[in-house]
């Protein structure tokens, strides 16, 4: 593990996605909540939560972050027939939380894989990445923008904070969730 004493404790934050592309009749299921597994994004979302704040013990060598903020959103497309995936992490300490970010983003990804691979063993997990990443340089990090990896747009759907003001650097929209029948 890399020396984080002398970083300085300032906050900070990262951005990662990930999308999962599925048929137009699996999409259907997931947004009409009849897939064989229950509530793809619902689930999803809550596993990209519970992955992100244990991505110190998932991922070797990588320090436990004391998290102040961790959002998992899970948004259908039904232009692109893909599940986006966006998770938010933020902390005030010596250590970044991009790995947290990435980890939440890529579990999220397996579980919506997961919960649909009965009906689409096909379906493709593709393009987790880091977004931006703020606190450890003087401005903020923002990944080159690439015509081949559509970013994911900002949701409704967030776990971890359902119903609650929007924070500083998120315009989610809380609005009721869906009920699966």
């Amino acid at each position: 593990m890399s020396d984080v004493t002398n970083q300085p404790v300032v906050p900070r934050r990262a951005v990662a996605e990930a999308e999962v592309a599925v048929s137009q009749e699996t999409l259907s299921a997931i947004i009409d909540g009849t897939n064989l597994k229950g509530d793809v994004l619902g689930v999803a979302e809550l596993a990209g939560v519970m992955a992100g704040k244990r991505a110190g013990e998932l991922v070797p060598l990588v320090h436990f972050i004391a998290l102040t903020e961790l959002l998992v959103n899970a948004v259908p497309d039904r232009a692109a027939s893909v599940i986006r995936i966006r998770a938010e992490t933020a902390t005030i300490g010596p250590g970044g939380v991009e790995m947290e970010a990435l980890t939440a983003a890529a579990v999220a990804a397996l579980t919506v894989y997961d919960m649909v691979r009965e009906a689409e063993p096909g379906a493709i997990i593709r393009s987790v990445r880091l977004v931006s990443s703020s606190g450890d340089q003087p401005e903020e990090w923002r990944a080159p923008d690439r015509a081949d990896v559509p970013r994911a747009p900002q949701g409704v759907r967030v776990a971890g904070r359902l119903g609650a003001a929007p924070g500083p650097a998120t315009n989610y929209k809380a609005l009721p969730r869906r009920r699966t029948p």
